[in-house]
Order: structure tokens, then C-alpha cells, then sequence
């Protein structure tokens, strides 16, 4: 059986803390509105505003505390914008909020051999 210690993730530093959230609030940003994920919602916001924050003035860091002090407005935005039933814009991305309006593919250039610039590219 595991042991209760090894079933959350213990960060030990502000930012690690910060990315972890981050990556949390990317996988669930348009899932659909329920209370559970509310509920979620707000501890992960609590979290940030308390112990978090009192830990990251606690490193006097003052770029990450701004880095912080963005995430916490954009994630307080977030059940706005899902309470009118629209999508979320964009996804944290450095613990600020990143939209890209357009789709972005990968492309590799596969080189034929043959002479000349003739390459095909791969999709």
C-alpha cells in the first residue's frame, strides 16, 4: 500500500509550486463547468493567494511575485468567462496567458536525394 506521504506531490520551492498549478489549470481550462471542478477551482486560487504567495515574499522575489500576482487575475477570470458559456481564450504559459489565433503546424523538409533544391515536406 502507499504510504499517505507518497500520494501528493510536496513542491518545495514558490515557483515549483506555481508550475505545477499551472500545468493543472492548462488540462482542465475548457473542460465542462461543474461544481467539482469550481470547487477545484477555488482551492487551487486559495492556494495561490495564501501559502504560496506568502512563500514566494518569503524568497523576495519580486518578478515572480508579479509572475503570481498575473496568474492569480487570470485564473479569477477564468469562471467568468466559463459562467457566460464561452471558451477560455488561451492557457497559461509562463504564468501568463498566451492566445494563439492561429493553428500552428509541425513541419519537417525530408531532403530527396537528387540534385537540385527539390524537397518535400512532410505534414
Amino acid at each position: 500500500m502507499v504510504k499517505k506521504s507518497q500520494r501528493f506531490i510536496q513542491p518545495h520551492s514558490a515557483k515549483e509550486a506555481m508550475l505545477l498549478i499551472q500545468k493543472l489549470f492548462n488540462q482542465y481550462r475548457n473542460a465542462p463547468l461543474t461544481q467539482e471542478l469550481l470547487n477545484y477551482h477555488l482551492n487551487l486560487l486559495q492556494r495561490l493567494q495564501g501559502d504560496i504567495k506568502a512563500a514566494t515574499i518569503k524568497e523576495n522575489n519580486p518578478k515572480q511575485l508579479a509572475d503570481l500576482e498575473e496568474m492569480t487575475r487570470v485564473m479569477q477570470s477564468w469562471s467568468g468567462i466559463r459562467f457566460t458559456g464561452k471558451p477560455f481564450p488561451g492557457k497559461l504559459r509562463h504564468f501568463h496567458l498566451v492566445t494563439s489565433p492561429q493553428q500552428h503546424f509541425k513541419r519537417q523538409v525530408h531532403k530527396m536525394h537528387d540534385n537540385g533544391s527539390h524537397r518535400a515536406s512532410r505534414h
